[in-house]
């Protein structure tokens, strides 16, 4: 057997890699200060990250579960391979020619890890499939392909290969490279019979199935002949290296553009995750022979860097019809584990992805992702469907069904605008609804709404504000209530105010000044802006500004302008404030948009309702020109 790997040897992997870049195959990482990044820890579930990498030491750390070490222990936990795999991996990644103590060039074939004997195993079954694509046999695989729009640098992008029809063509080509029956039955490239193992995949196309950093690691295969009396889409089974659970296929490739644009499209097949990334949509995924879970959505959300800071959103493209509904209540009843926001993107014919894009072209695909609903709006419409709303019996029904579903809304600050429209979709008192949805909070309340009870603001810190009563008696101002930064929407305000105190220029670039005075949900919040304007916006800021907005704030909240003014922001730069502030004003005004359609939309069936006609025609008017004003600031 060979040795000990040299030390000089690890030591030279050690200084040659790069342990940003192995982290950043699995982590979004982001900056986080002076020489540090940070991301979400994949060694255990969070919602802020806690998780950092110092590139220039070589390490990292997470300070929510104590994991720490080298880019050698990060793929020892990560991946499960050995000190020794990790060493030879990183070596060959890195042009280091590994020696061993034995005077060895390197393990023999026997003695790899039995982890890179099965990830070999299935790189050369992927490169046997795509060969066998251009085969004859494999007509009627490129006619599939074809039929559905696929040309062959499309193939070639995805992999998409093509099992023989054969018994053990695979099974031979593996034997011929080396590998014996027993890694191949492991790896779920064959199954085992009577008479020995036979090939699994067997005269259909195969999509290779590939972990984060590209390497496969199972294979999806499609029916094809006539003959075959197997399930239309047939999965490698679970293995050492694959399961399904955790698995999205495309992620791969759309990796790095879900970090960019901080979106992930979740669609239901391989076919619509190529025709939407070749339709400008390069940020879809598809799970593999199961639906979307609970273990899907750590793995989406590192890469999507999906924290308060900076929340980003998930897309799911399910069907119109009863599976989709249900399954859209089932990723409903996730959405609480995402900071992300979470839209359904439904097509109204029920084509799919492959087929929209088949029948009306790639601009079609990217519009039915930018037409997204909100995934609570879906769940609540869907849940409607169920009843008759023309009896009053069907009414009561729904509004039981549906008002958990509006108290399960993880912003807060929608529940009393989607309450509104709730009561509009059903033709019933807003008034009458908001009380159900507050009833059905208080008897099962969401793990969002879990809140500890928040401590006043300034009572925290010491600090207590005095005013007058009607004697002129001193008495303490009331405290305002510590913003409870769990909530995605005070997290984002704290960001903006953040920015404001800490970078005026870019933030009165991001029209911080055009923000309404109930643009801040938190009272806290609220009492910062107002000091801010106090002072004429951001745009009026000059030297010592943030000390400014402190002595012009109410006392009550000048400790937290204080800590505002010094917390550290998730982006560097004036581009990365810049960015971040147009981002947080976007999302204040689009909320603000959202409460004055609701305004809008109850007013308007008050009018029309009472028979006022024309009243309620002009008040629909308004309704259609904000929500085409609103849909405008989503495509900015």
């Amino acid at each position: 057997m060979a040795g000990r790997i040299r030390r000089e040897d690890i030591d030279a992997v050690r200084e040659r890699t790069r342990i940003d870049e192995v982290v950043g195959e699995h982590v979004t990482l982001r900056p986080a200060g002076v020489g540090s990044l940070k991301g979400l820890c994949p060694f255990h579930d969070e919602r802020s990250p806690s998780f950092h990498v110092r590139p220039q030491v070589g390490r990292y750390h997470c300070f929510g579960c104590g994991e720490g070490g080298d880019a050698f222990e990060f793929l020892q936990k990560v991946d499960g391979v050995t000190f020794s795999e990790a060493v030879e991996r990183l070596a060959a990644a890195t042009g280091v020619q590994l020696r061993y103590e034995d005077g060895g060039a390197g393990p023999r074939k026997e003695d790899v890890g039995r982890r890179q004997r099965l990830l070999d195993a299935h790189a050369v079954a992927a490169q046997f499939y795509a060969e066998q694509l251009a085969s004859p046999a494999a007509q009627v695989g490129r006619d599939f392909l074809s039929g559905r729009g696929f040309d062959r640098p499309a193939a070639e992008q995805f992999g998409v290969g093509f099992a023989p029809p054969g018994w053990d063509a695979l099974t031979n080509h593996l034997r011929g490279r080396g590998f014996d029956a027993d890694e191949m039955a492991t790896g779920g490239l064959v199954s085992r019979g009577q008479r020995g193992v036979y090939d699994r995949f067997r005269g259909r196309l195969v999509w290779p199935i590939r972990d984060v950093t590209g390497a496969p690691i199972g294979f999806g295969a499609r029916r094809l002949l006539e003959e075959d009396s197997g399930p239309k889409y047939l999965n490698t089974p679970e293995t050492p290296l694959y399961r399904k659970s955790t698995v999205l296929y495309g992620l791969d490739l759309a990796k790095r553009e879900i970090a960019r644009r901080r979106q992930v499209v979740v669609v239901e097949g391989y076919t619509d995750v190529m025709a939407c990334h070749l339709s400008g949509v390069p940020t879809a995924v598809a799970t593999c022979g199961t639906a979307f879970g609970a273990d899907h959505i750590p793995v989406v959300r590192r890469l999507l860097g999906d924290d308060s800071a900076a929340a980003g959103e998930v897309v799911f493209t399910f069907d119109g019809d009863e599976a989709g509904q249900q399954a859209a209540m089932r990723a409903f009843a996730e959405d609480q584990r995402f900071v992300a926001r979470t839209f359904v993107a439904v097509e109204p014919g029920g084509l799919d992805p492959c087929d929209l894009r088949l029948q009306q072209g790639p601009a079609a695909v990217e519009a039915l992702v930018s037409g997204r609903t909100p995934l609570f709006e879906f769940a609540i419409r869907s849940t409607l469907r169920r009843y008759d709303l023309d009896s009053a019996e069907g009414r009561v029904a729904a509004l039981r069904a549906a008002a958990p579903v509006v108290a399960g809304i993880r912003d807060t600050t929608l529940r009393p605008e989607y309450a509104r429209r709730l009561g509009g979709w059903l033709g019933m008192d807003v008034e009458g609804v908001r009380r159900a949805v507050h009833a059905a909070g208080r008897a099962g309340p969401s793990t969002a709404q879990m809140r500890r009870p928040a401590q006043a603001y300034g009572t925290a810190t010491g600090t207590t504000a005095w005013t007058g009563d009607a004697t002129g008696t001193a008495q303490p101002a009331p405290p305002l209530p510590a913003p409870d930064l769990r909530d995605p929407v005070v997290a984002a305000e704290r960001q903006l105010l953040q920015a404001v105190l800490q970078h005026p220029e870019q933030a009165a670039a991001a029209e911080f000044d055009a923000l309404p005075t109930d643009g801040f949900t938190a009272p806290a919040h609220r009492a910062v802006h107002e000091a801010v304007r106090a002072l004429g916006g951001a745009g009026a800021a000059g030297p010592g500004w943030a000390e400014q907005v402190r002595e012009t704030a109410a006392e009550p909240v000048r400790p937290l302008v204080g800590e505002l003014a010094v917390a550290g922001l998730p982006v560097a730069g004036a581009d990365g404030v810049a960015g971040l502030a147009t981002w947080l004003v976007r999302g204040v005004l689009e909320r603000g948009l959202v409460r004055q359609e609701a305004d809008l939309r109850g007013r308007a069936q008050r009018l029309e309702a009472s028979g006022d006609a024309e009243g309620a025609s002009a008040a629909y008017g308004d309704l259609y020109a904000l929500a085409a004003r609103r849909k405008r600031l989503a495509e900015t």
